[in-house]
């Protein structure tokens, strides 16, 4: 018979294994502290790059983004007060706080013709409408970032993929897999008509009416009739060039 160990052997190999975890909390403890360290002297270098590059970082768009991303991957957030060290030193924060309000000016204005809705590159063409007189240019990354902030305000202001395209919802509208496809299938033309649906997407009448009707009920959708050949045309402004009808300084 196989002997099994004795007092001794269980103290024995007891030891080795506090041993063990001793050694690995103490790596462990080594690590941590190095990566903070390194952390610590990144955040030292990222300050001392903004302040080299401030006029940079605040007037290209493109130099600014690539700033938030040297950024977020030390765990450093510019925009996450407008006081403060950043905010002092770059304005930043005080720049993103105006886009977010002149954003839901822009779609509070054109809610009447989108539902409150709008396209995002659209968006960004009415916020620089509204900014030419401003040094400092507009990229969709600054949208992106400035509607993220506008999230305290509740559950509309939110940005949603519909297709290949990037929407603003200032609503709280929920829109299921059926209304995406219909949105997504109005972009080549800014609208689509019940035949479409059903062709394109093997629907019956009833489904794409259903879903047509809640569009409508929304403000995300307008009828048009006044056609020759008597088919209806369903408007989707938030897909199409309607809204720019309405001023940036509306």
């Amino acid at each position: 018979m196989r002997r099994r160990p004795g007092i001794g052997g269980l103290q024995t190999a007891a030891a080795a294994r506090d041993q063990y975890r001793l050694l690995g909390e103490n790596v462990a403890k080594i690590r941590t502290d190095l990566m903070k360290e390194q952390l610590t002297t990144f955040r030292t270098q990222l300050e001392d790059f903004a302040r080299k590059h401030k006029n940079d970082i605040r007037k290209n768009p493109a130099f600014r983004s690539q700033f938030h991303d040297m950024c977020s991957k030390v765990g450093v957030d510019p925009l996450a007060s407008n006081k403060g060290f950043w905010a002092e030193l770059l304005g930043i924060g005080d720049f993103y706080y105006e886009l977010g309000v002149q954003i839901v000016d822009i779609c509070l204005a054109t809610r009447p013709h989108n539902g409150g809705l709008i396209n995002l590159q659209e968006l960004c063409n009415l916020l620089r409408q509204r900014r030419k007189s401003d040094r400092e240019a507009v990229s969709e990354d600054d949208c992106l970032r400035a509607i993220s902030k506008l999230k305290v305000l509740g559950n509309g202001f939110e940005v949603i993929s519909v297709g290949k395209r990037k929407l603003v919802r200032s609503v709280p509208t929920e829109l299921n897999k059926d209304h995406n496809e219909i949105l997504e299938l109005a972009q080549a033309q800014g609208f689509v008509t019940v035949a479409e649906i059903e062709r394109r997407l093997s629907w019956t009448t009833g489904r794409a009416i259903d879903a047509f009707d809640t569009l409508l009920d929304e403000g995300l959708a307008m009828i048009d009739d006044g056609h020759r050949d008597g088919i209806r045309r369903y408007w989707f402004p938030c897909v199409s060039s309607i809204s720019t009808a309405v001023g940036a300084d509306t």
